[in-house]
């Protein structure tokens, strides 16, 4: 498949006395994110069942698009903010649509 888009499901976890503080710095990276040049899809998602459970799921439409966001002067903003918020680094993964 050409010109197939990227998917991405990048998962961050609050350290339990900070669920508020981490969702209140993911939530100022969704409009401006959605706002860039090749983003299709950007959500934040919150585990029904564990509130410091927070997934990110994004479409982009290249490999170049999801970079320049990674560069972006909001995502490293917030980047730089989730030190003593989080359990760990993010995970974050990569995808192709397959069906």
């Amino acid at each position: 498949m050409t010109n197939q888009t990227i998917q991405i499901v990048a998962r961050v976890i609050a350290l339990p006395n900070k669920v508020e503080e981490l969702k209140a710095v993911l939530l100022e990276l969704i409009e401006p994110t959605r706002q860039e040049a090749g983003a299709i899809k950007y959500e934040l998602l919150q585990n029904q069942y564990d509130p410091t459970d927070f997934t990110f799921v994004e479409e982009w439409a290249s490999h170049e698009a999801l970079n320049t966001h990674l560069d972006s002067p909001h995502f490293q903003t917030a980047a730089a903010k989730l030190e003593g918020l989080v359990t760990a680094a993010p995970d974050i993964r990569r995808y192709h649509l397959l069906a």
